[in-house]
C-alpha cells in the first residue's frame, strides 16, 4: 500500500506539481490577498456597495505567479523556505501544547503574559530571518566570513552596534515626566 502511494508522489514529482504548480498557486493566493486587502487597484461602486476590482486583482496576481515560476532559483527559495517554515510552525505549535499542559484551563484560554509574547514573537522572528538568510545563501556566506578567523572584527563591531542600539531604545523609553494638566485661563 504505502509503495503505491510512493507511486503516486513520484507520479507528481514527474508533472511538476511541486515544482510548478504548488509555488504558483502559493505566489498567486498570497499576491491576491495582498491586493485585494491593500485596493491599489481602487474599488467599483456597485449598487452603492464598494467592491474590489477582483478582475484586474486576479490577472496581475497571475502574471506575477507565471514570472516568478518561470524563474526556477526562485521556485527553490520559495520551496525551501515554506518546507522551513512548516518545521518553525511544528516547533511553536509543540512549544504551545507544551505550555498548555501546565497551565490550569481557564475560560479564556492559556495566555502568555506580554513580556513572554514580546520575547517569542522575537525568537520567531529571527528563526524566519534565518530561514530566508538560508534559503537566499548569505546565512552561509556570513557564517564563513565571520568564521575565517578574520571576523573578529566584524563580530565586534556587530555587537559594539547592537549595544549602542540597546543604549539608544533603553534611553528612550526611559521614564517620561508626568504630564501636567493645567488649562489655561
Amino acid at each position: 500500500m504505502a509503495s503505491q502511494f510512493r507511486g503516486v508522489i513520484d507520479f507528481f514529482t514527474a508533472i511538476g506539481i511541486y515544482d510548478v504548480v504548488l509555488p504558483f498557486l502559493l505566489v498567486f493566493a498570497i499576491v491576491f490577498a495582498i491586493l485585494e486587502k491593500t485596493k491599489v487597484f481602487g474599488t467599483e461602486d456597485i449598487d452603492g456597495k464598494k467592491y474590489t476590482r477582483k478582475n484586474i486583482n486576479a490577472l496581475v496576481s497571475f502574471v506575477i505567479s507565471f514570472l516568478v515560476v518561470a524563474s526556477s532559483r526562485l521556485v527553490e527559495i520559495i520551496t525551501t523556505v515554506s518546507s522551513q517554515m512548516v518545521i518553525l510552525l511544528m516547533l511553536s505549535v509543540l512549544f504551545l501544547l507544551l505550555v498548555g499542559s501546565f497551565f490550569k484551563e481557564e475560560p479564556g484560554g492559556v495566555f502568555l503574559p506580554e513580556g513572554w509574547k514580546i520575547f517569542f514573537m522575537f525568537i520567531m522572528f529571527i528563526g524566519i530571518s534565518m530561514i530566508f538568510l538560508n534559503a537566499l545563501g548569505w546565512l552561509d556566506i556570513t557564517w564563513r566570513y565571520l568564521s575565517a578567523g578574520t571576523g573578529g572584527a566584524g563580530i565586534g563591531a556587530i555587537i559594539f552596534l547592537v549595544v549602542i542600539v540597546l543604549f539608544i531604545v533603553w534611553i528612550i523609553k526611559g521614564e517620561s515626566p508626568p504630564s501636567s494638566s493645567k488649562k489655561s485661563e
